[in-house]
């Protein structure tokens, strides 16, 4: 965002003995004129004086300090095909993240130094994250599926010094030693044959000078998933990150007794503060994992309290319990008469007694699950969020009305940007967790910004006269008919989606017929075609046209397809971001509006 952000340039931006680089220099200059980002500098200014923000070692010290010996990581290992529980506390997190630290500067890593971390979260991984951060260098948290051509862009264009990675990926990763200028070392997070090890390279004591950072300092470089092709580097400071956590903390109550388990991983910022770093502000634990199918045994053997996922899990959730209601005729009963006695005998069979709620973010919860959960007395707070904003901006109640994602976290403002005549218009957010920029892109830094400092999200939404924000799509997907009304794909693609037959789908504009139209590409669910007897592409095109006639009469007549023409079946699953993202950029091309 700032316009001389020194990072916005491909050299090298500070001497070595300098240390690390300031986002907003002293005089205050962006080299962007009187424009948005300077505006929001100055609005960011107001909100930080009289007040500092810690910085994420700052409070790690002070968590190891109050909670030393309580447990900080559980995580799950499979040994002999018995689930252990590898467990890790505070104290244990923060000497071996010292010590790693000594070791990095040992290998000449300085304060303000590119650090990247290319694996799913494990024990290793957060000791990585504590060293860089103890070190006063720059976490670059990457993707650990991303393949070695992007790993390479990636860290040749932020000047990545030292690769972590996952073990089975080293000896493909090693040669970038070569390949990518300044990078020294690849260090594989967990033993393995013939590969450099964390535990391998660790000193008997960490020795490190302690680097005291300042809270403007970049702090972590997260890189978008690219769903448009379109990966950005967002600079997020020591104060964006530890502003979000202490806003989250004073509208989600946690403590020290809770266990949080996660399904999201680390390397996307929803992990990395919402699920990794705000369970360790309160000196509660945190467990991982990415086994859905075992997700449950592991619930129960950590006594989880608190569950942090994305929408896939509860949908999925959902969908089981709802089939598990259709075949029993007494829970039925129970779903119409006492939702909540039935909600409480399956939190105990599945979760146990000690489980609180369930929080949902990275993309949209529909409201029919959310609020079929939560009639359950299953509470469920769902965060909306940005990258760019270190990434929550509204959360809501566990029993809020279904449909909203709440109200803005304290410090945050929202509004809505022109809105239409039913009060939609593009979300704008500012606040203390709004990013510093995108890495070495100072247009589109620009362009991120209103002219009075506001950061424009891309989403459309409204807001009600609680303050309560209700999201309906992506301004970018939005397709606008000649009758001048608006169709978001996001709420046409849940209502198809609900189709058995219907495994992936992607609702957009077609003009191939004069004029605007919506249309889907549908990849069905081939098991339960076949077992219809549907083989062939076009049997099955005719098939789901039947079922979509009858699924989108819950639309509005605007909102549906006209026709069968407007459908299209594929043979192959669409390709996926990261995030299980359909790219859209890949299957619709199309200018974006702003």
């Amino acid at each position: 965002m700032c316009a001389s952000l020194k990072a916005a340039w491909p050299r090298r931006w500070w001497p070595r003995p300098r240390g690390p680089w300031r986002p907003w220099p002293p005089n205050g200059t962006y080299g962007l004129g009187r424009d948005g980002m300077s505006t929001h500098k100055q609005y960011i200014s107001a909100v930080v004086r009289g007040r500092r923000y810690p910085t994420i070692p700052e409070f790690l010290a002070r968590a190891v300090r109050t909670y030393g010996e309580r447990v900080a990581l559980r995580l799950p290992v499979s040994r002999e095909g018995r689930l252990t529980i590898q467990e890790t506390t505070y104290r244990e997190l923060w000497e071996l993240g010292g010590r790693l630290a000594t070791w990095l500067s040992a290998r000449g890593v300085e304060p303000g130094d590119r650090v990247a971390i290319l694996a799913k979260p494990s024990r290793g991984w957060a000791v990585a994250f504590v060293a860089i951060q103890r070190l006063g260098a720059v976490a670059m948290p990457l993707d650990a599926s991303l393949q070695v051509a992007e790993v390479r862009r990636l860290l040749t264009e932020a000047e990545a010094v030292v690769l972590f990675c996952s073990p089975d990926r080293y000896e493909e990763l090693l040669p970038l030693t070569k390949e990518v200028p300044t990078l020294r070392e690849v260090v594989a997070l967990e033993e393995a044959v013939g590969a450099l090890s964390l535990w391998d390279v660790l000193p008997e004591e960490a020795r490190a000078p302690e680097y005291k950072p300042d809270p403007e300092d970049l702090a972590v470089l997260m890189y978008t998933s690219g769903t448009t092709g379109d990966s950005k580097g967002v600079m997020l400071c020591h104060r964006n990150i530890t502003a979000n956590i202490e806003a989250m903390l004073k509208v989600i109550q946690v403590g020290p007794e809770d266990r949080a388990l996660t399904i999201v991983p680390w390397y996307h910022i929803y992990g990395l503060t919402a699920s990794f770093l705000a369970p360790l502000w309160v000196g509660a634990s945190v467990t991982y994992t990415d086994d859905y199918r075992n997700l449950i045994p592991i619930a129960q053997k950590v006594g989880v309290t608190i569950l942090i996922g994305v929408p896939k899990l509860y949908h999925g959730l959902w969908r089981r319990l709802s089939d598990n209601l259709q075949a029993s005729l007494l829970k039925r009963a129970l779903f119409k008469v006492a939702p909540r006695l039935l909600g409480k005998l399956i939190k105990k069979k599945l979760l146990g007694e000690q489980f609180r709620f369930f929080i949902s973010g990275g993309a949209p919860l529909h409201p029919e699950v959310a609020g079929a959960l939560r009639r359950l007395g299953l509470g469920v707070m769902e965060g909306y969020g940005l990258t760019e904003t270190a990434p929550v901006l509204t959360l809501s109640q566990a029993f809020d009305p279904p449909g909203t994602v709440g109200k803005p976290l304290p410090g945050v403002q929202i509004k809505i940007d022109r809105p239409d005549p039913e009060g939609y218009g593009e979300v704008l957010a500012r606040g203390p967790n709004v990013m510093l920029g995108y890495y070495k892109n100072p247009r589109r830094t620009q362009e991120a910004f209103t002219e009075d400092g506001w950061f424009r999200t891309g989403d459309v939404g409204r807001l009600d006269r609680e303050g309560r924000l209700f999201l309906v799509g992506r301004k970018k997907n939005m397709i606008m008919l000649e009758s001048g009304k608006k169709v978001y794909p996001e709420e046409v693609e849940w209502e198809l989606s609900r189709i058995p037959e219907v495994a992936e789908v992607l609702v957009y504009e077609d003009t191939s017929r004069g004029q605007p139209m919506v249309a889907a590409m549908v990849y069905p669910n081939w098991d339960l075609l076949r077992q219809q007897g549907v083989t062939e592409l076009e049997q099955a095109r005719d098939f789901l046209w039947e079922k979509i006639k009858e699924a989108q009469q819950n639309l509005a007549p605007f909102k549906r397809l006209r026709d069968k023409e407007s459908l299209t079946v594929v043979a192959q699953p669409f390709e996926k971001s990261t995030k299980q993202e359909i790219k859209r950029h890949l299957y619709v091309n199309r200018p974006v509006r702003r």
